[in-house]
């Protein structure tokens, strides 16, 4: 590590609200990688699938959070992991649940259902609850990127 590195490392971040900073940046790239989907389409997609796409948008949501102060790949790796694990998601998607509209409890409802084959260590509900949440986030980055926005900057990531 470099001395710049290490002052970098030794002096608050300079970023107070750093999530709300990289929401913008996802969404400008996003724009660029594919067509914009139509509600028709939007309805085709699988909760199944919505979840595996929420499941990325959420890692990069949280790797881009964790990225200032710079610090060791262990270290990052530490927080993002502790971040996207199921319980750690479920819990999130209990915090959002006052937050969350009529038609984004539908999409969770609907990414509870789609949950199956569960790894042995978690209990069925957490599971559930994980699925629910990547879903609602898929769902969002494809037919609300502001919306998704709002609900990330509810969530109280601590550094």
């Amino acid at each position: 590590m470099t001395s710049q590195e290490e002052e970098l490392q030794d002096e608050p971040s300079s970023v107070p609200n750093q999530g709300a900073d990289w929401c913008p940046m996802l969404g400008e790239p996003r724009s660029r990688l594919f067509q914009e989907i139509s509600q028709v389409q939007l309805q085709q997609v699988s909760p199944t699938a919505l979840a595996y796409l929420g499941d990325a948008v959420y890692e990069l949501y949280i790797r881009m959070f964790f990225l200032l102060p710079p610090q060791r790949p262990e270290a990052y790796h530490r927080l993002v992991v502790a971040q996207v694990r199921a319980e750690t998601q479920a819990e999130i998607l209990r915090s959002l649940y006052p937050h969350l509209r009529s038609t984004e409890l539908e999409i969770v409802r609907k990414g509870r259902n789609a949950a199956t084959g569960r790894p042995k260590r978690l209990d069925p509900e957490t599971y559930q609850q994980a699925t629910s949440l990547e879903t609602l986030i898929g769902y969002l980055y494809l037919s609300d990127f502001q919306r998704l926005a709002e609900l990330l900057q509810k969530l109280q990531l601590e550094k």
